[in-house]
């Protein structure tokens, strides 16, 4: 490399790029850090947006490099690597540097990003994304080339950061000359601060002491944690206005088109009074996606004398270069409306105005619907102030917040990490392929959560990308070179022989590519880049090449989905790898996601069940609509229309054929015989089910084994109702129970519970008639009692809980039992009053024990008295009973002396 006074290698004049900026009178603080302590070599810098420090940062490591300061030897200065969160900011901040150096774009100061470079060897500070820095390291584990690393922007707590974060500190405790600086506006220093030391693991948050308070450097005492830097604010004063929407925000389907029209309208008048006032200001709007940016910009257009910028991801590299650059002479005022994009990772030159909707997007993993997306949450405080800081950095500014104080009041402090709501699977595949299953070792600012790290590794498990100990096998390896999911590099290679490798480059590409689909239209997506009007085109094309040549090497190793596709493809899917069909993309979506292979419900409406389970809608009026089956790359919980009443939305998907589907999803087939009890028998269908899709159902004879496992679950679900009490049943065992209650052992504990636990010796000759298809309704479970009852103790039941009680009147009367499980209940005869006349001792049954409980009845069976003491009852309230009732009933007997007249059940004419 050429030593440091090559003209091509000047140092850089630190003191013209940092005119102006407040960051220059840190400089010298930042190089005492750098070779001070410990931890020489690391350092976290802290400081407000706009001071500079992402401008002055790299030139300053480079020319230490330059110097020789990092090992000793100029010639040897290596390239100062910066990580920008988002693929604008990475260029917008190397086009800035490049044109304060005075040097071209690409020469001293060039980017990297997904599908796009501007560098080249003579590269002394490049820009890139957290991804590309990444994919270097799993190649190049030393960084060889690379002199420093700074990690910008590390608040966001992106999960790719996070991951740089520990695996970087692991490159410098093996080579000590790398320089490794952490940048933000707002974090907590000491976190960062311990894990850039000299002994990450040991300096961990959870190592320090609990009241060790924020801001104050954690190396103080020797601790061998990093320094931190810090620098004053920038910032300008600033007014804040609140201007809340009369509805709400967000409702079941997102954001509601009356708070984007509040947002627009409040954006016009602030941006009008403003030019009255005579503030020639840009302004800038925060909206929480694509969506939200296209409709507020729409709004905006017309109704004000200003240039209506959007600035998303989805947006071309050229419109989001012009949204961030600065207006030139005579240009109109602009209004940027923007997503968080614009937040902290790049400038907006010329704002002086800032409408806020407080609304962001951010991953959440729904584990048990299998779904991960973005969701629309109130940003939070750290945020609403980053957006607010933007208004006042080139001189006094306005933010005009479209919510009310409490509701800033209650957002979080800060953005939740993505560690610990994202999909975990490509943080896994990179864990293991950096010698680190599962994090095991490293260390994060944040460890990953456990349950969904351990389903992450079961998944690069069934794809064959990790060995029994979790690390990396050679075809993990070569999966995690492909810039998508780990689902989707493994469909890549196993589509590649079925559909052919151009195709299942394009359709990797493009759901990797995260761009939405109109209507859900994979296909129609995939037709829009192929002819280049989709302004993501060229990057796409880029991705393309580099998937569709990863996909031409050698595989190392196959695998059973791989086997299955390729065996199923001669009968599946030979059109659509020919012609390049629709149905050949949704066939790779489908290796890469056979969860979510979807079938159509049938009935009114676009509805889905997807091989997972869940059920989804497809939006109105998509072009896949009437599709049989569809292989889904992206689904979403969201109610409203486009859900169908499922509670979730298909965003993006492509046709399917069956045969394609039961190919792709193989290990989801299932042949099998469902039996269970309906109509009071059981019943039996074989069943071939795709996950929770039915393909197809006949009735067959179950089994001897099926009948016994449908009759166990029914009885498991229903219990004995399954068969049924049937009267003379219930009756004996309301009997047992009040025996096994007043006696215990020996007499039987009838309980449902008791009765389930034992089923095997009072039930087992009609469990089986019933696994061998006999009607419940043959069966009665008296006989089955009986075989319960101790033996020889069996005989005195009719003694001790007679069925029956002989009255005064000869009739025997029915005794009603309590019920199974009532502690207090007594023994029941309703009998007529007149059936009872002299009878002065009340029965007791169960050796005495317990007296039976008289319901007396009138002439018309509605009950006179109740009563447990007939003596009592005779000599008192019998008086009264007779006064009231001998006038009612004069055909019965109602005599002075209840004691000596004769009991009887007929009327007086036929005594």
């Amino acid at each position: 490399m050429p030593a440091a006074h090559d003209p091509a290698h000047r140092l850089f004049d630190l003191d013209a790029i940092g005119a102006g900026l407040v960051f220059a009178r840190a400089l010298g603080p930042l190089t005492d850090a750098l070779h001070a302590g410990s931890a020489a070599g690391a350092a976290v810098v802290e400081a407000p947006p706009g001071t500079g420090k992402t401008t002055l940062v790299p030139p300053l490591l480079a020319n230490l490099a330059l110097r020789g300061d990092g090992d000793g030897d100029g010639d040897r200065a290596r390239r100062v690597v910066v990580t920008q969160p988002r693929r604008v900011a990475a260029r917008s901040a190397a086009r800035r540097l490049a044109e304060l150096d005075g040097s071209r774009l690409g020469d001293r100061i060039g980017y990297t990003v997904r599908g796009d470079r501007q560098a080249g060897p003579g590269t002394w500070v490049e820009f890139v994304t957290p991804g590309i820095l990444l994919r270097r390291l799993l190649a190049d584990p030393g960084l060889e080339d690379t002199g420093a690393v700074v990690l910008d922007e590390v608040h966001e707590r992106g999960l790719e950061t996070d991951l740089l974060l520990g695996m970087l500190a692991e490159v410098r405790q093996l080579r000590g000359d790398l320089t490794l600086v952490a940048m933000s506006a707002t974090l907590d220093a000491a976190r960062f601060a311990a894990l850039l030391g000299d002994d990450p693991l040991a300096n961990m948050p959870s190592k320090l002491p609990a009241n060790s308070p924020a801001g104050i450097s954690p190396n103080v005492d020797g601790g061998g944690a990093a320094p931190v830097v810090g620098c004053p604010s920038a910032l300008y004063p600033l007014d804040v206005q609140w201007v809340p929407a009369p509805g709400p925000r967000l409702d079941t389907r997102g954001v509601t088109r009356a708070f984007l029209d509040h947002v627009a309208d409040t954006a016009a008048r602030a941006h009008a009074a403003a030019l009255a006032a005579g503030r020639d200001s840009d302004a800038l709007v925060f909206v929480p996606g694509a969506r939200e940016v296209s409709h507020v910009a729409a709004r905006l257009r017309g109704r004000v004398p200003a240039e209506v910028l959007e600035l998303h991801g989805q947006v071309g590299p050229a419109l989001q270069d012009r949204a961030v650059s600065g207006r030139g002479p005579g240009e109109p005022p602009r209004i940027v409306v923007s997503t968080a994009l614009a937040e902290s990772s790049l400038t907006v030159p010329g704002v002086r105005l800032v409408i806020d909707s407080g609304l962001s997007r951010e991953p959440r993993r729904d584990a048990g619907r299998g779904m991960t997306g973005l969701v629309t949450v109130s940003c939070s405080r750290a945020s609403a102030e980053q957006r607010a800081g933007r208004a006042a950095r080139q001189g006094p500014g306005l933010v005009v917040r479209c919510y009310d104080q409490k509701s800033y009041g209650a957002a979080p402090a800060h953005q939740t990490p993505e560690i610990a709501v994202a999909d975990l699977t490509g943080a896994a595949l990179v864990l293991a392929c950096w010698g680190s299953p599962g994090g095991r070792g490293l260390a994060l600012p944040d460890a990953p959560p456990g349950a969904a790290m351990d389903e992450a590794v079961e998944v690069l498990r069934e794809l064959g990308a990790v060995g029994p100990a979790g690390l990396a096998t050679e075809l993990g390896k070569k999966l995690a070179r492909v810039p998508a999911d780990p689902r989707l590099a493994r469909a890549l290679l196993d589509g590649a022989s079925v559909v052919g490798h151009r195709i299942a480059a394009e359709a990797v590409a493009v759901v990797a590519g995260g761009e939405r689909a109109t209507g859900a239209d994979l296909p129609g997506l995939l037709h829009a880049l192929r002819s280049g009007r989709d302004p993501g085109s060229r990057r796409w094309s880029d991705d393309v090449r580099r998937m569709e040549s990863i996909a031409r090497q050698p595989e190392p190793g196959s695998g059973t989905r791989a086997a299955a596709a390729r065996t199923a493809a001669p009968r599946t899917t030979a059109p659509a790898a020919t012609g390049g069909g629709p149905e050949g993309v949704g066939f790779v979506v489908a290796l890469a996601f056979p969860d979510r292979v979807a079938r159509r419900v049938p009935g009114t409406g676009e509805r889905y069940l997807l091989s997972s389970g869940t059920r989804a809608g497809l939006p109105r009026g998509s072009r896949l609509a009437g599709h049989e089956w569809l292989a889904v790359a992206e689904v979403s919980r969201a109610e409203g229309q486009d859900s169908a009443g499922t509670g979730a939305v298909i965003r993006s998907a492509a046709p399917l054929t069956a045969d394609a589907a039961e190919a792709a999803a193989a290990h989801l087939l299932v042949d099998s015989v469902e039996a269970g009890f309906g109509q009071g028998r059981v019943t039996a269908r074989r069943e071939r089910r795709l996950g929770a899709i039915l393909l197809s159902s006949t009735p067959v004879r179950p089994s001897a084994a099926e009948g016994r496992t449908a009759v166990a679950r029914a009885l498991g679900q229903a219990g004995l109702q399954v068969i049924g009490w049937s009267a003379a049943a219930d009756a004996l065992r309301r009997r047992l129970a009040l025996l096994h209650r007043e006696l215990g052992d020996p007499w039987p504990d009838v309980s449902e519970q008791a009765l389930l636990a034992r089923l095997g010796e009072w039930l087992a000759p009609e469990l089986e008639a019933l696994a061998a298809g006999a009607a419940t309704s043959s069966i009665c479970l008296a006989e089955p009692l009986r075989r319960l009852l101790p033996w020889p103790g069996a005989a005195r039941l009719g003694g001790l809980a007679p069925e029956t009680l002989l009255v005064p009147s000869g009739s025997r009367v029915r005794i009603d039992y309590p019920a199974v499980g009532d502690d207090g209940g007594r023994p029941v005869v309703a009998v007529k009053l007149q059936e009872c006349f002299g009878w002065d001792q009340t029965p007791r049954l169960v050796d005495g024990r317990v007296p039976v409980l008289f319901h007396l009845l009138s002439p018309a069976q509605r009950p006179l008295a109740v009563t447990d003491d007939l003596a009592s009852f005779w000599s008192g309230p019998y008086a009264q009973v007779r006064a009231e009732m001998r006038g009612r009933y004069p055909k019965h007997p109602w005599p002075e002396d209840p004691w000596t007249a004769p009991a009887t059940a007929r009327v007086k004419s036929r005594m």
